[in-house]
């Protein structure tokens, strides 16, 4: 029997694997996961409708889809810049994924803390809410005013979380970000301030005490097996403690497109995994399991 993954999900801020036909698979920490992956990683599509090419995409891209099925996939993006009239409200939230890393962002109030989720913020206050272009402006004179980025790499979230600072430092450094953002003149004109509440999730993503992070997969192949316990899980990755007794990140991105098996009994982890590059500081700031 094979299952294509849809990609990690956080519904209910726990994680969950999603799958093909709408199914989802519930992740506990501790729990044993494996699987291997079989032939080659084809385009899975885009909004919901499969890639007429069935394009072969390479192995390593996150993305994991065809050009023109990425092009389809933004199309409807708020963070593309393409939504402009989405009557909705919106929210601004200020996340933080390690020291020196924190970004301003939006994200549509219905879905709550599932952006922040996703992306893998340990630490996060929502700042400001009202209408889609007030939230995008404040977005990006914030982002001017306070010399954050746009976005943070994965490979640096991944980096730093083994080795994170406490809960109080982590919101401090949300609240201080807070506080600047708040005297940042305009924007509060045309959206509803939001008071600093630190919101925290470390405990929802397992990470205290998470051993040194001794690699990433960095794709999987035909044959590949990835095994281990699973010790943490954040944004789109997986952190498992493989057999040898590795702490290995999996961004479960490079699932998607892949027809996948089950691992078997004994099968071992065989899929090509880099060495961690160390985390700099930011310059400006059935079911298969």
């Amino acid at each position: 029997m094979e299952w294509w993954c849809r990609g990690l999900g956080w519904a209910g801020g726990v994680p969950g694997l999603r799958w093909r036909g709408g199914r989802v698979s519930t992740l506990a920490y501790g729990q044993e996961l494996g699987f291997r992956a079989v032939g080659v990683r084809r385009c899975p599509g885009a909004r919901g409708n499969p890639c007429p090419l069935e394009a072969v995409v390479s192995g390593r891209a996150t993305g994991g889809r065809c050009a023109e099925c990425a092009r389809l996939d933004r199309a409807h993006s708020v963070a593309a810049d393409t939504l402009l009239d989405d009557p909705q409200p919106y929210r601004v939230y200020l996340a933080w994924f390690g020291p020196g890393m924190t970004k301003v962002g939006i994200t549509a109030e219905a879905r709550g803390e599932a952006r922040l989720l996703e992306q893998g913020a340990v630490a996060f206050s929502w700042l400001g809410r009202g209408p889609l272009m007030a939230a995008r402006r404040t977005e990006e004179v914030l982002r001017q005013a306070l010399g954050v980025p746009d976005r943070i790499a994965y490979e640096r979230k991944r980096a730093v979380r083994h080795v994170l600072p406490d809960a109080e430092d982590r919101a401090r450094e949300v609240g201080e970000l807070h506080r600047r953002a708040r005297a940042v003149g305009g924007w509060t004109e045309t959206l509803e301030p939001l008071d600093f509440v630190p919101r925290d999730h470390a405990g929802a993503f397992h990470l205290d005490g998470l051993p040194p992070l001794g690699g990433t997969v960095t794709e999987l192949v035909d044959g590949g097996v990835v095994t281990g316990r699973l010790l943490a899980a954040a944004g789109p990755d997986l952190h498992l403690l493989a057999p040898d007794g590795r702490c290995v990140a999996l961004d479960t991105r490079l699932m998607g497109g892949w027809a996948l098996q089950g691992a078997g009994e004994g099968a071992r982890f065989s899929v090509p995994v880099a060495p961690v590059a160390v985390a700099e500081p930011e310059s400006a700031q059935g079911e298969l399991f």
